[in-house]
């Protein structure tokens, strides 16, 4: 089956807005809706910009809205382990933008989404008027723990069997609201239904594997006090991925960072309530003028 016959197959939402592009050596799945100054959507790792999907009937009267599947995830095209690293996977996305003549006056990730914004902004790759971070997950884990699990993450990257034997449990239902439970955050059917279609892919769950095996977050964090962008750092209080901690103490770091802290809410707080959000986005975007 084609990818615009799975689409439409999955009921996938705002599909009517679905393109494909090739750029950077790679097909990309993308949507593009709406009116005003640019805003870009980039979802966190083992999501897809379905992760936007409630935001975007509110913000598209606002915004001419961008969002996007990240290398192998979603209907994206899975690229060698270069390409999914950090560096690699800002390098490619600056080259669809560039492919879609699209420059963002905004740009909001969501967790992984946010360092790949952030490395794009440092790069001069984009040059938004407000970076707006989401549960980002902006500083590298600390110490043994941090070297813990990038060796855990590359070896589990290496077997070349694991994609498909998490997708077969991942294809339970059951197993996929564990996995939505154990972010924090409580959606509702639909929304876990899309997540589990995503698990229960085989090349979606190797491109997590490999987001998280090529990752390298220390050059980023080393790199963070250079940044000039305001930076809105909104941080759900409820996350149980990464720690809220982290965008408080990114708040003390930078000297262009606002903290917005939102309680009762978690990792995937955008899905759960997004009107308060698009609320927000609007918000900054308006402020920032």
């Amino acid at each position: 089956m084609s990818k615009a016959g799975q689409l439409a197959a999955w009921d996938w939402p705002h599909r009517e807005n679905s393109k494909f592009r090739r750029a950077a050596g790679l097909d990309w799945h993308y949507q593009r809706c709406g009116d005003g100054p640019g805003l870009l959507l980039l979802h966190g790792t083992g999501a897809s910009l379905h992760s936007w999907a409630g935001l975007v009937a509110l913000l598209a009267p606002h915004f001419d809205l961008l969002l996007v599947d990240l290398p192998g995830h979603g209907f994206s095209e899975l690229p060698g382990s270069e390409q999914m690293s950090l560096d690699g996977m800002a390098a490619a996305l600056a080259s669809l933008l560039e492919r879609l003549d699209y420059s963002p006056d905004y740009i909001a990730g969501h967790s992984a989404g946010a360092a790949v914004a952030t490395r794009m902004v440092l790069d001069r790759r984009i040059d938004p008027h407000r970076l707006v971070s989401i549960n980002g997950a902006l500083l590298a884990l600390p110490g043994l723990t941090g070297q813990f699990f990038s060796i855990s993450a590359r070896l589990l990257a290496g077997i070349p069997t694991l994609p498909a034997w998490v997708a077969g449990v991942g294809g339970r239902r059951r197993f996929t609201h564990r996995l939505i439970e154990g972010t924090g955050s409580a959606l509702g059917g639909a929304e876990i239904e899309y997540y589990r279609r995503l698990v229960a892919n085989p090349r979606h769950v190797a491109a997590a594997l490999s987001m998280m095996a090529n990752w390298d977050l220390v050059p980023l964090e080393t790199a963070l006090p250079a940044l000039q962008t305001p930076v809105h750092l909104v941080v759900c209080e409820g996350d149980l991925t990464v720690p809220p901690e982290q965008s408080r103490e990114l708040a003390r770091r930078l000297p262009n960072a606002e903290l917005h802290s939102l309680p009762a809410l978690g990792h995937l707080g955008h899905e759960e309530d997004p009107e308060q959000f698009a609320g927000l986005l609007m918000q900054i975007a308006a402020n920032s003028r």
